[in-house]
């Protein structure tokens, strides 16, 4: 069983801030590298960056251990670069550049021939919607271009592994669609993605499974299929008939209406109520159930659940 990235005890300190703590953490694949996406979530400053700045050898950590790809990140960190592909969240634009002479010059500089890389550039522009702008300079790129160019960089020398760092930032929600469509793709083809981001819609649209940080801190983990789970009180219920008799029946036994609207009512059944609570209701008032349907945990809820926990210690 390989992993994409792991880390033992993992910590970050700057003087007397400490950016990272003991963070612990494995995400496991199938095979050498199994596609998919992972979210790295959590608010501003809770610690992803660093996490991701370590795990690219950026930084160097204080103390713990931590691998990518299976690869030691204090031994093997050339190793991880020939692998690996970044969007980081700041430009990091080269003045004079066009689209293209960026693209290649990174290339360049992760070991491919000069006719390699130009090959490369041009299949990575044209995947990433920037064909028609490859001769403008990059300084002339609107944001969302820029973050576009930032991932077709990335992608030139074909990596395994794709760290990406807000990558949706400054982008309007047209700009934002296209980024993350860009992401499912790039998972259907083969590529394992790290997306580091604080926006949850984004997170929960692309990833299969979630990493949520807070305070430099690991606060949760797992497919985000197992955390949206129903919920055990909360019901959607969809009904024809007396309105009134059905809620009231319902008030008798001690069944909460949260709201209301023609046809549907969302309830909170009493404490390790079954639904039957809800089908004698139904009988009672002579309504007719046309749908009754546990509530399912967002991931929002997830994570604030998450952070108010942290909070609460």
């Amino acid at each position: 069983m390989a992993s994409v990235f792991s880390c033992e005890n993992l910590s970050k300190r700057y003087g007397r801030i400490t950016a990272l703590k003991n963070v612990t953490l494995g995400v496991d694949t199938g095979g050498a590298v199994e596609p998919g996406v992972i979210g790295l979530l959590g608010p501003n400053g809770a610690g992803k960056s660093t996490l991701i700045s370590v795990l690219l050898g950026q930084t160097p950590a204080t103390s713990g251990q931590a691998s990518v790809l299976g690869l030691d990140i204090r031994r093997k960190q050339r190793h991880i670069r020939r692998r690996i592909g970044f969007v980081p969240e700041n430009d990091c634009l080269i003045p004079q550049l066009t689209g293209t002479g960026y693209v290649h010059y990174a290339g360049r500089l992760a070991g491919m021939s000069y006719s390699d890389a130009m090959r490369r550039t041009h299949e990575a522009l044209d995947y990433v919607g920037l064909g028609e702008a490859r001769y403008r300079q990059a300084e002339e790129y609107s944001a969302g271009m820029r973050q576009r160019l930032k991932l077709a960089q990335a992608l030139v020398h074909d990596p395994d592994l794709l760290f990406l760092d807000e990558p949706t930032n400054g982008m309007d929600p047209h700009g934002r669609q296209t980024m993350l469509s860009l992401i499912s793709d790039l998972a259907e083809k083969g590529i394992s993605l790290l997306l580091s981001s604080h926006l949850l819609p984004d997170v929960e649209k692309v990833c299969e499974r979630v990493i949520i940080m807070s305070g430099g801190e690991v606060l949760s983990t797992g497919r985000i299929s197992e955390m949206n789970k129903p919920h055990p009180t909360l019901y959607m219920i969809e009904y024809s008939g007396d309105d009134g008799a059905f809620q009231r029946q319902l008030s008798l036994r001690n069944v909460s209406v949260l709201d209301h609207t023609e046809g549907q009512l969302n309830v909170e059944l009493p404490e390790q109520s079954a639904q039957n609570t809800i089908l004698e209701a139904a009988r009672s008032s002579y309504v007719k159930l046309h749908g009754l349907h546990p509530k399912r945990s967002s991931l929002e809820e997830t994570f604030m659940a998450a952070i108010q926990g942290q909070g609460n210690k």
